[in-house]
């Protein structure tokens, strides 16, 4: 989700992997390194990035979308762990005050003296025209929630051309507003981009989003605000970002070139860290007992760990499955057949952490419930078993099937078997195994498991939010997040996740005790708040949750160095400094 900003882990684009190959490391072959002037940075495989507008959807909401796009048009407010912790990163922002108003209800911000690349200043006119833009084409940003930004934010008012403030509906945690909420504005080129009207122009630039083969081309995308410009951007995926001389805030680009490699999958990224043709790749936890080899290239090896939460979304509006779904006994079977322990030191070799609810476990946390870290469904096949038995099912061939309708759950119908299909993302691995070893357990409990995978791209696109009677629907579960599903912001509020229609919330799931603990954690400055929407999630199961991985193992060439790897999954580009 990405985002995060929140936003998903995703998006990829299908190539033979010999295609890929060649056009991501063709010519590299550790030339980067040695000139200083250049770096190969190893995208995720099959995360292919497509998306070069500022503003997500939510078929493009990933991080590397968002963190080539933040490298291009500097965020307002960059809230990251670029620096070694979470916070507020100035020095990549626009911004350089945020004051909150004594009651809590408005914030007059600063803009910092910058310029687009073209030389007109930043003003508050070029962030009122995102405010604008995000205002009258909310349903279609995928960083939207009903009753969330920008429906909270009553009014924008610019003082002068470098202060303005927004007023909001109610008082409100300022640290969940500056860190959920005012990080997601980017002030954009209103004197390029303007049409006229604010859906005039989202239609425009969402058009002109989707011709990926013109990005380097377009002279919409010339005018920048942020420390890099698209030198290619090809339809396979690779990216090569060249230095914005123009650039005048606080990031100066420390390598000029910077290319972004594609690859379909995690075996072709080893051959070519392998091969000396990537400087900053990546292994899977498997191949940690390969850790000397690396090293002995000249590599360094340095865990990513992530402030994320890893889950596999149900379709509660599925018309086959959705009122099986929608039985928290029928959840709760299926929680008790994860064997989460045993995927996280088998599996991901000891690289991830069981998750229990909606708030990252991986790292202590203040946000963090006893329900949640304690575990409340423990693993047991045999007790899974039960819940169904005494709930009208019983195993035929094999399979759970509903002879009771009365105790199986209104919508349930006789005859039903408990068989479910998940559509998950390809070209991994250590998603492979853990698909493998999920089926095994669930098949102990009586419950079938088919495994479909696609291309992270394909995932998301064909498990979008959805109603019953729509031919889209047909989807029951989607998984497409082995590096973690969704990466949080510094405070991790589900209101894009799970409060009801949230622009992430893909499997419909809603619940009005949900929504009013989610609410509440915003505008509470208490911990309690977020603590008693941790606990009641982790009991209520909106998901399947999974174990939370490292990002990833990186695998960095000696002598890359100047940052600090992001919890949030961003990369920063411009951080990047070869210091030996």
């Amino acid at each position: 989700m990405s985002p995060a900003r929140p936003r998903l882990l995703a998006v990829g684009v299908t190539l033979s992997a010999g295609t890929l190959l060649l056009a991501g490391c063709s010519g590299s072959s550790g030339t980067s390194s040695a000139s200083k002037d250049s770096i190969d940075y190893a995208l995720p495989a099959n995360f292919t990035p497509n998306w070069i507008l500022p503003i997500g959807t939510a078929a493009h909401l990933n991080t590397n979308n968002i963190s080539i796009a933040n490298a291009l048009w500097e965020p307002l407010i960059a809230y990251d762990g670029s620096t070694g912790r979470i916070g507020w990163n100035k020095a990549g922002s626009v911004a350089t005050t945020a004051d909150f108003a004594a009651d809590n209800r408005s914030v007059r911000i600063t803009l910092g003296d910058r310029h687009w690349s073209d030389g007109k200043p930043i003003t508050s006119k070029d962030v009122g025209f995102w405010f604008d833009l995000i205002k009258a084409n909310k349903a279609q940003w995928a960083g939207y929630t009903p009753g969330k930004a920008p429906d909270n934010w009553t009014s924008f008012k610019a003082d002068d051309a470098r202060h303005f403030t927004i007023t909001f509906d109610r008082a409100y945690n300022p640290q969940w507003m500056l860190a959920n909420e005012l990080d997601a504005i980017t002030p954009l080129p209103e004197h390029v981009w303007d049409r006229g009207t604010p859906e005039k122009t989202w239609t425009y630039l969402n058009n002109a989003a989707k011709n990926i083969g013109s990005y380097a081309s377009d002279p919409l995308w010339k005018t920048l605000s942020g420390p890099y410009a698209v030198k290619s951007f090809s339809t396979a995926g690779k990216v090569v970002l060249t230095a914005n001389e123009k650039y005048d805030g606080g990031e100066k680009p420390g390598i000029p070139t910077v290319n972004l490699l594609p690859f379909t999958t995690a075996d072709a990224e080893k051959n070519a860290l392998r091969s000396g043709s990537v400087d900053y790749g990546y292994i899977e936890p498997t191949d940690l007992d390969q850790k000397a080899s690396f090293t002995a290239q000249g590599y360094e090896v340095r865990p990513w760990s992530g402030w994320a939460i890893t889950y596999m979304p149900y379709n509660f509006n599925n018309p086959s499955m959705g009122a099986v779904f929608k039985q928290l006994y029928a959840r709760q079977a299926i929680q008790r057949s994860i064997d989460q322990t045993s995927l996280a030191k088998v599996v991901f070799n000891g690289t991830a952490v069981p998750g229990y609810g909606p708030v990252p476990q991986a790292q202590t946390s203040a946000f963090l419930s006893r329900t949640q870290k304690d575990n409340p469904y423990p693993f047991s096949t045999a007790a899974a078993r039960s819940l169904l038995s005494s709930h009208g099912w019983t195993e035929r061939n094999g399979v759970m099937t509903c002879t009771d309708p009365g105790k199986c759950g209104e919508g349930v119908a006789r005859g039903t078997k408990f068989a479910m299909t998940v559509l998950s993302q390809s070209g991994s691995a250590v998603t492979d195994n853990m698909m493998s070893a999920i089926q095994s357990s669930l098949a102990k409990t009586g419950i079938k498991f088919s495994i479909r995978t696609a291309p992270v791209n394909s995932v998301l696109s064909q498990t979008p939010q959805c109603t019953a009677g729509q031919s889209i629907c047909k989807w029951q579960l989607s998984f497409f997040g082995t590096a973690g599903s969704w990466y949080f912001n510094a405070f991790p509020t589900g209101d894009s996740l799970f409060q009801s229609k949230g622009g992430s919330n893909f499997g419909s799931y809603s619940d009005p005790d949900a929504d009013k603990l989610i609410s509440a954690s915003t505008t509470s400055g208490s911990d309690r708040a977020i603590q008693d929407y941790s606990a009641a999630l982790a009991k209520d199961l909106p998901v399947i949750w999974l174990p939370e991985p490292d990002y990833q193992i990186s695998v960095m060439r000696k002598g890359l160095g100047g940052f600090s790897q992001d919890p949030l999954a961003n990369f920063h580009p411009a951080q990047w400094k070869w210091t030996g």
